[in-house]
């Protein structure tokens, strides 16, 4: 159907969702998870509008950022503070290192938080983590070495078929030694854990900032391929016993396909794109952000 700029669609019935009425009952939500693809300066600006409308109803609220893995969390605290110019943050959270998109797209949002004492949350895990759990599986992993992380619920055949086709149906989704050729194909079981480690990882930091009395309400900041149809960091937090999530998604074109049957996502906000597409100034590799 055709999805006018400005306005907010439900995905399943195609219903046109008033603004207020949403952002007051995404207030009273756990966790509200809101997409993007990390390339388009314009979903960052559509995020910071969509914390501050939250924000106004309910001032109680942290933002977690994939961008930033645990480690750095002290840095994100002192620069909430006020601790670091600009500059000397994005040096210190090792900006370059660990994400490479350039820093403005993202900085009205850490400026937001900087400016109205809002916690930011690091919610992603060291990286050669990742790369050891999708090779080796989680039981390889000491307990200590898991960087805080638990073992992540196992992928359902659904969310194989998500990423299978996001990486290439048709045999070209890849595999250790070769060509997979289909969601269930053992051979793509290295690629189902490296994302899962993500999943779980942004899952595990979201409940940890949780498990404090009076929890923040805690907003997001993820690629969208880790939250689409419920699969990925919605299913980890089920898993964790948060479920009370709301999962929002941009959509930069002029239509949106409508399915009764799924549920890409809890409400779909069509943007008017401006800018072109970004590139990555170091990239380290991702998997389905």
């Amino acid at each position: 159907m055709i999805h006018q700029p400005a306005t907010w669609l439900d995905p399943r019935s195609g219903t046109v969702l008033d603004q207020g009425t949403l952002m007051a009952e995404l207030a009273q939500k756990q966790v509200v998870l809101i997409g993007e693809s990390h390339d388009v300066a314009e979903i960052h600006r559509w995020q910071l509008h969509v914390a501050v409308m939250i924000a106004a109803h309910n001032p109680n609220i942290a933002l977690g950022f994939e961008m930033f893995p645990r480690r750095v969390q002290p840095v994100l605290d002192h620069w909430v503070a006020g601790a670091f110019d600009t500059r000397a943050f994005l040096e210190a959270s090792e900006w370059q290192t660990v994400w490479g998109f350039p820093p403005e797209i993202y900085l009205p949002l850490f400026h937001f938080c900087r400016q109205q004492r809002v916690p930011m949350l690091a919610l992603n895990c060291h990286r050669p983590l990742v790369t050891r759990v999708g090779k080796d599986g989680w039981d390889a992993i000491p307990e200590a070495e898991r960087d805080g992380l638990t073992p992540s619920a196992t992928a359902t055949p659904a969310y194989r078929r998500y990423l299978f086709d996001l990486t290439g149906a048709g045999g070209r989704a890849p595999g250790p030694t070769g060509p997979v050729r289909s969601p269930d194909d053992p051979g793509f079981d290295r690629f189902v854990r490296a994302q899962q480690c993500w999943d779980r990882a942004f899952a595990c930091n979201i409940a940890r900032a949780r498990a404090v009395p009076e929890p923040p309400l805690v907003i997001g900041i993820i690629g969208r391929g880790h939250l689409e149809y419920g699969h990925g960091t919605p299913f980890q937090l089920a898993d964790l016993g948060i479920r009370d999530v709301a999962v929002l998604l941009p959509n930069e074109a002029e239509t949106l396909t409508i399915e009764p049957d799924r549920q890409l996502a809890d409400a779909v906000f069509r943007l008017d794109v401006v800018d072109p597409r970004l590139t990555r100034q170091m990239r380290p590799r991702l998997v389905a952000g």
